[in-house]
C-alpha cells in the first residue's frame, strides 16, 4: 500500500513576514516559565520600586500570545487543503489495513477454535488422566512401602518370640536377626525425601502404630537383653570349656546386636564407631573396677583378707582378658546402613573400645586404673596411722609379692577359654603393670 507523508508545517522562518518573538527561547528544552516571567518583570521595572508595575510585562505576554495565535491561524489557513488530503489518505489506508486484518483475524480465530478442540481440550483431559495416574502410582508405591514395613514388623515379632523372655527358652542368635530386621525398617523409615521409599510413611496410621507398639519396644528389648548378657558375663574358677564356648557365643550375638544398633545418622562411614557397643563395654569395665578397687582397699586395712580380695580382683581381670579375647576374634559384621562394607577401618570389635579407653590392652587399663585409685587409699591409711598402718608397713614385702602374683595371674587368659579355637599369642610382658600395682602400695608405705 502507498504510504503518504504529512506536509511539514511552515515554521516562522518560512514566512516572509518578520516576527520579533524569540522562538528559540520558547522551544529550548530547559525553558522555565517562572524564569521567563521574572526576566520580563526585571526588564520593565526597577527592583527597588514598590509596588512593581506588572501591567507592562503582562501586556507583553498577552501581545506575544495574540501574535502566536494569529500566526497559527495563518498557517492553518494556508495548509488546510494538504492537511485534509493527508488525513483522507491516512483514513483510506487504515480502512484497507483493517479490512485485511479482519480476514486474517477471522482465519486465526477459526484455527484457534480447531486447535482448542483437537489439542487443548484433549491435552486437558490427558493432563487430568496423568494426574490421576501419578497419584495412583504414589499410592501404589506408598502401599508397597507400608506392606514391606508391616511384613518386616511381623517378622520382627516372630524373631522376638524366638528370643524369649528369659531362662532356657532364650535363643541369643535371635538378637542378630532382630537387629538386621530393625535396620531394614530403619532404612525404609529414614528415607523420607520425595521419591524415596519412606516418603510420607509417617502419615500412615498403621506405620505410626508399628513404630510405637512394635519397633520401639523390640529395639529396646534387644538392647536391654544384649546389655544384660554383657553385664552378667563372668568367669568363675570352675567354668568348663563348654560353658566358656556358650558364653562366647552369647557375647558374640550381644556384641553384634549392639554394633548394628549403634546410631549411624549424620556420621560418615569412615569416621563411624559403634557407640552403643563401646558405651556398654566401657560401663562393664568401669563397673568391674568400681567393685575391685574398694575390695582391695579394704583388704589392705585388714591383711588377713588380702588373699581373698586379690583372688576376687584376679578373677575380675581374667574375665576382662577373656572379654578382650572374644572382642578381638569378632570381625565387624556387614552394616546395611553404612557405605563401607566390610569396614576396613575396624579390624575387629576390640579396636573401638581400645581407642575409647586410649590403651593397648584391657588388662593394662584395668591394672593401671586400679593402681591410681589404690595409691590414694594407701596414703589415707598411712596418714591415719595406728595399728593398721604399722601392720601394713611391717608386711610390705608380703603384700608386694601377693600383688605381684595377682597381677601376673589376672593378666592371663582363664583356662576354660584355652582351646583349639584360641589363637596362639606370645606371652605378654606384664612387668610394667606389676611394677605400677606394687608401687601403688609399697612406694606409699614410707620407711
Amino acid at each position: 500500500m502507498a504510504a503518504s507523508t504529512a506536509p511539514r508545517p511552515a515554521s516562522p522562518q518560512d514566512d516572509n513576514e518578520p516576527s520579533y518573538i524569540d522562538y528559540e527561547t520558547f522551544l529550548s528544552p530547559d525553558f522555565s516559565a517562572t524564569a521567563f516571567a521574572n526576566s520580563l518583570v526585571l526588564a520593565t521595572n526597577n527592583p527597588q520600586d514598590s509596588p512593581l508595575d506588572l501591567s507592562t510585562p503582562l501586556s507583553r505576554v498577552l501581545f506575544d500570545a495574540q501574535e502566536i495565535d494569529s500566526h497559527i491561524d495563518v498557517l492553518t489557513t494556508r495548509s488546510a487543503i494538504p492537511l485534509f488530503q493527508h488525513t483522507a489518505s491516512q483514513t483510506k489506508s487504515s480502512k484497507r489495513i483493517v479490512n485485511e486484518l479482519d480476514t486474517q483475524i477471522s482465519s486465526l480465530n477459526g484455527s484457534y477454535k480447531q486447535l482448542e478442540k483437537e489439542v487443548i481440550e484433549k491435552h486437558a483431559e490427558a493432563e487430568e488422566v496423568r494426574e490421576v495416574a501419578s497419584r495412583l502410582l504414589e499410592t501404589l508405591a506408598l502401599g508397597q512401602s507400608v506392606a514391606r514395613c508391616l511384613q518386616l514388623g511381623k517378622t520382627l515379632e516372630f524373631q522376638t518370640a524366638e528370643l524369649g523372655s528369659s531362662g532356657f527358652d532364650e535363643d541369643h542368635t535371635a538378637l542378630t536377626r532382630c537387629s538386621y530386621t530393625l535396620l531394614s525398617l530403619r532404612e525404609i523409615l529414614d528415607s523420607k525425601a520425595p521419591g524415596e521409599e519412606g516418603h510420607d510413611l509417617h502419615k500412615v496410621d498403621a506405620i505410626r502404630s508399628l513404630q510405637d507398639f512394635v519397633i520401639t519396644p523390640v529395639e529396646r528389648s534387644v538392647r536391654e537383653t544384649a546389655e544384660r548378657y554383657v553385664r552378667e558375663f563372668h568367669v568363675p574358677g570352675n567354668m568348663t570349656f563348654s560353658q566358656s564356648e556358650q558364653a562366647r557365643a552369647r557375647l558374640t550375638s550381644s556384641f553384634t546386636a549392639l554394633y548394628l544398633l549403634s546410631p549411624t545418622m549424620g556420621v560418615k562411614a569412615e569416621k563411624w564407631t559403634p557407640r552403643l557397643l563401646v558405651q556398654v563395654l566401657d560401663t562393664y569395665i568401669r563397673s568391674s573396677l568400681q567393685t575391685s578397687i574398694p575390695t582391695l582397699a579394704r583388704s589392705l586395712g585388714q591383711l588377713p583378707s588380702l588373699d581373698k580380695a586379690l583372688a576376687e580382683v584376679t578373677t575380675k581381670c581374667q574375665t576382662i582378658v577373656a572379654l578382650e579375647l572374644i572382642l578381638d576374634g569378632i570381625k565387624p559384621p556387614e552394616h546395611p546402613l553404612l557405605a563401607l562394607s566390610p569396614h576396613s577401618h575396624l579390624p575387629n570389635l576390640l579396636q573401638p573400645l581400645l581407642s575409647q579407653l586410649e590403651t593397648g590392652s584391657l588388662a593394662s587399663y584395668f591394672w593401671r586404673t586400679m593402681a591410681g585409685s589404690v595409691s590414694t587409699r594407701v596414703q589415707d591409711i598411712i596418714n591415719r596411722g595406728g595399728v593398721v598402718a604399722r601392720s601394713l608397713k611391717a608386711n610390705r614385702n608380703l603384700v608386694g609379692d601377693a600383688i605381684r602374683q595377682a597381677v601376673g595371674r589376672g593378666s592371663q587368659l582363664p583356662g576354660s577359654f584355652v582351646g583349639p579355637k584360641t589363637k596362639a599369642k606370645p606371652d605378654a610382658n606384664w612387668d610394667r603393670e606389676i611394677a605400677v600395682m606394687v608401687g601403688s602400695v609399697v612406694n606409699n608405705l614410707g620407711r
